[in-house]
């Protein structure tokens, strides 16, 4: 019987950030119990590994990140 895995919090943040409308630092936060210093570590970590990420204001929700560029493996140049 195979089980797969739960989703890691490395994951769960990707995922928020590629959906359209991106994550606001509180929503990572909200989902990975991570402190707002910690979430924005991660994101500059992101960063440094090659991914862009677009930091935009909403009126909303405050700053909010999106990924620009696909996860490392799913980069068509490869």
């Amino acid at each position: 019987m195979a089980t797969t895995k739960p989703p890691t919090k490395s994951d769960k943040v990707i995922a928020l950030l590629g959906r359209a409308k991106g994550a606001s630092l509180d929503e990572i936060c909200e989902a990975t119990s991570w402190q707002p210093h910690s979430a924005r570590a991660f994101l500059t970590g992101l960063r440094k590994n090659g991914l862009v990420l677009a930091r935009e204001q909403s009126a909303c929700e405050g700053t909010v990140y999106r990924l620009i560029s696909p996860p490392s493996g799913e980069d068509a140049s490869s």
